[in-house]
């Protein structure tokens, strides 16, 4: 297990340069843009553009702030994400432009290598307790917003906004969630 404080998060530029990306956690740890196996990071868009373009790499977004965006992706019809929406799976390495709604957003993006890797993610309210059961090879624990006290056997770890937690082969355990909180539960598993 291992917890990833807001405060240590990586920040770098956009692959294509349009931006700046905070990168929550990564696999291998410091693999670059081109090298990484998968990547969970947060981004803020401030104008109409195209995204970067990853070769092999399936990707999903969720807002996290802001008003909402229009993608436009190659061979689909158009289709508007907002904070309500599902998180939204769609390939990487396809050209894919966005159009803001209205003013600058973040979204959270989780990206895999295709041909090694697959991955969920999973939109949680948390309002009391609840148990959230593992069901990838690895899995990461996003606090966006509130605080929830996470227990995993005889640990017990407090998560406050821009925090994650991320657990390496914990299938088929649980983790007891206690607190006001919006989470993102992603899970990776490989092919």
């Amino acid at each position: 297990m291992k917890i990833l404080r807001a405060a240590d998060h990586k920040r770098m530029p956009w692959k294509n340069g349009g931006g700046e990306t905070v990168e929550i956690a990564v696999s291998p740890p410091d693999a670059g843009l081109a090298g990484f196996d998968w990547r969970v990071s947060m981004a803020t868009v401030a104008a109409d553009g195209p995204f970067s373009v990853f070769p092999g790499i399936d990707r999903t977004l969720s807002i996290l702030e802001g008003d909402g965006m229009h993608l436009f992706i190659e061979g689909r019809a158009p289709v508007l994400l907002t904070q309500e929406s599902d998180p939204f799976f769609f390939p990487a390495d396809v050209s894919v432009s966005a159009e803001l709604t209205d003013g600058t957003i973040t979204d959270l993006n989780v990206m895999t290598r295709r041909d090694r890797l697959r991955h969920n993610v999973l939109r949680l309210a948390v309002d009391g307790r609840q148990e959230l059961p593992l069901t990838g090879e690895q899995s990461l624990l996003f606090c966006h917003r509130g605080h929830t006290d996470v227990n995993l056997a005889k640990d017990k770890i407090a998560l406050v906004a821009g925090d994650a937690m991320l657990l390496e082969e914990a299938v088929g355990g649980s983790l007891q969630l206690h607190g006001n909180a919006l989470l993102y539960a992603i899970t990776i598993a490989a092919i």
